[in-house]
Order: C-alpha cells, then sequence, then structure tokens
C-alpha cells in the first residue's frame, strides 16, 4: 500500500472511531448520551489502536504530523517523504469527520448546543488559558512520542501488535492528562476535523474557534520534537 493511503486510511478510522465516540457522548438523543469521559477515552484508544493497525505496513503508522515531524528530525525518516504523510494525515481526517457528520446528521440537527457540536470535531479547553493550553498539549505529546519511541525500539518492539500498548499509552494520556484541553496530541486530528466543521452546513452550528485552533497544532509538534531529541540523545544509545 503506498504510505500516503496508508495514512489516509489509519487516519480516517481513526478520526471516525475517535470523534464517532465523542458525537456519541456529547451530541443529542443518542444512544450514548451522556455516557462519559471513561467512554471518550476508551473510544478513543481503541481509534487509535485501529488506525495505527490498518497504516502500520503500509507506512509504518505515524497517522499523526507530531510523529513524522519528530521521526524526520531526530530519527532518520527521510524529509522527502514528509508532505506525503502529512498529506495522507490531514486528507483522511478530514474525510473521517464529514462521515461522523453524515453518520449523525440528525443528532447534529437535534442538539441546540453549538460548542457540543464542535467538540465532535475537535478539542475545546476546560479552562481557556492559552500558556496552560500549549503547556497540556506540549507534555500530552511529549508523553506520547516519547512512549512510542519506547515501544518501537528494536529491543521492545511486538511488530504489528504495537498498535496495541499504544493505544493504551493514548488510554492512559486521555485519562490522566486529557481533561485540560482534550488531548488533541496530533495537529491533524484537531485541525482536519476543524476545517470541516467550518465547511459543512451544520444547523445551528457556531463559530470554529480559530483563536485557539493554532495551540493543538503548536502544542503536539513543539512537544514532539522534545521527545524524539530526547530519546536520540539520552537514551537511544544507553
Amino acid at each position: 500500500m503506498h504510505p500516503f493511503l496508508a495514512e489516509l486510511l489509519g487516519t480516517m478510522f481513526l478520526i471516525v472511531l475517535g470523534d464517532g465516540v465523542v458525537a456519541n457522548v456529547v451530541l443529542a438523543k443518542t444512544k450514548g448520551n451522556n455516557s462519559g469521559w471513561i467512554v471518550i477515552t476508551f473510544g478513543w484508544a481503541i481509534a487509535v489502536f485501529v488506525g495505527v493497525y490498518v497504516a502500520s505496513h503500509g507506512s509504518g503508522a505515524h497517522i499523526n504530523p507530531a510523529v513524522t515531524l519528530a521521526l524526520a528530525a531526530f530519527n532518520g525518516f527521510p524529509w522527502g517523504e514528509v508532505p506525503v504523510y502529512i498529506a495522507g494525515q490531514f486528507s483522511g481526517a478530514m474525510i473521517g469527520a464529514a462521515i461522523v457528520w453524515l453518520s449523525y446528521r440528525q443528532h447534529f440537527d437535534e442538539t441546540n448546543n453549538a460548542t457540543l457540536q464542535l467538540a465532535t470535531f475537535c478539542t475545546i479547553p476546560a479552562i481557556r488559558n492559552n500558556f496552560h493550553n500549549l503547556l497540556t498539549e506540549i507534555i500530552g505529546t511529549f508523553m506520547l512520542i516519547l512512549g512510542v519511541l519506547f515501544i518501537a525500539k528494536p529491543s521492545n518492539s511486538l511488530g504489528t501488535l504495537d498498535a496495541l500498548p499504544v493505544a493504551l499509552l493514548v488510554l492512559g494520556i486521555g485519562l490522566s492528562l486529557g481533561g485540560s484541553t482534550g488531548y488533541a496530541i496530533n495537529p491533524a486530528r484537531d485541525l482536519g476535523p476543524r476545517i470541516v466543521h467550518a465547511l459543512l452546513p451544520i444547523k445551528g452550528k457556531g463559530k470554529s474557534d480559530w483563536a485557539y485552533s493554532w495551540i493543538p497544532v503548536v502544542g503536539p509538534i513543539v512537544g514532539g520534537l522534545l521527545a524524539a531529541f530526547l530519546f536520540k540523545t539520552f537514551i537511544h544509545l544507553s
């Protein structure tokens, strides 16, 4: 499978199952309405497992620009492949968000809260403070990338089954660190669906919160680069 298609499909599965569980929990009159944070974090963990598993053979399953950029900067991933991977990730994220909207369209129409509609597509901070929100995304993605590098280390790797510990890592991040910003930890996961929210004819929708949109992009990139630098400099050769 071509890396672009692998990243597209992997990220599409990630968003369909991840944004899909948020839609099930927050939109009106769904079977899972108000089922809570545990359901959301488990749903996202399953989304990561499936996304990584789908893309693993075709591209190595980055499904996250923060992963791609960190590996290119500090782990020998070819820079020439970066645009292909990131284009696949954003394409998959946008397709996935549109699929979730199609699946839950009646429930979007029944939901009178524009903030809950937006939450189905992208992250919204619990307490809005740019510095602390950015720091939270840096920390969450730092933990993600550092953990992934340990999991994928040849002496530790389970091969295709690396998808499982990565999913458990994301579950842990969501349960432990996700309460402040909603743990985007992935620029494509947040910005791609946010763009789709802006474009779709959603009944009663509000603004797409562009003033916040840079934080779940910059934070994950910074956190990923810091983690990859630390791993290469102090851990990888030890």
